[in-house]
């Protein structure tokens, strides 16, 4: 994987224990097969909301957002309070989370879904090979 890239990461949150930039950085790199431009956005639950309202018709937060902008350039939005309260209810380490929501962006941005079982499958496989070289365990996993 690539690690030319160039990130930038926005705390919009209130929320404590958030991932540092060096963190983030090393998860976007771990995901990335091109070079590109990011900006990561970490948000409260209202910003998330209204986003998932306005660009996806979903009257709700959800976990993370992903808007490309050109083949190489691109924003992840993740809400802090959501991946605080999967967390707990997956019994999962917090950090584990948001390494693991942070890859997935990093793939959606690089044309990855998971609209289809087919597409899902190969997402899911990516995502759980990346973090195990992050040293993460299988997101997937029970």
């Amino acid at each position: 994987m690539k690690s030319d890239f160039s990130l930038s990461v926005q705390y919009a949150s209130t929320a404590e224990n958030l991932p540092t930039r060096p963190r983030f950085r090393k998860w976007v790199g771990a995901a990335l097969q091109n070079p590109a431009k990011i900006t990561i956005r970490i948000v409260d639950e209202e910003e998330g909301r209204s986003l998932n309202r306005d660009y996806r018709g979903r009257d709700y937060a959800t976990n993370v957002l992903t808007f490309v902008y050109e083949e190489s350039e691109g924003d992840i939005v993740i809400c802090a309070p959501v991946l605080m309260k999967e967390a707990l209810e997956q019994k999962k380490p917090l950090e584990s989370h948001y390494a693991h929501m942070t890859v997935h962006g990093a793939l959606h941005l690089q044309g990855y879904d998971h609209e289809s079982d087919g597409e899902a499958a190969i997402m899911e496989s990516l995502e759980t090979a990346i973090m195990a070289k992050l040293g993460y365990p299988d997101p997937y996993g029970v």
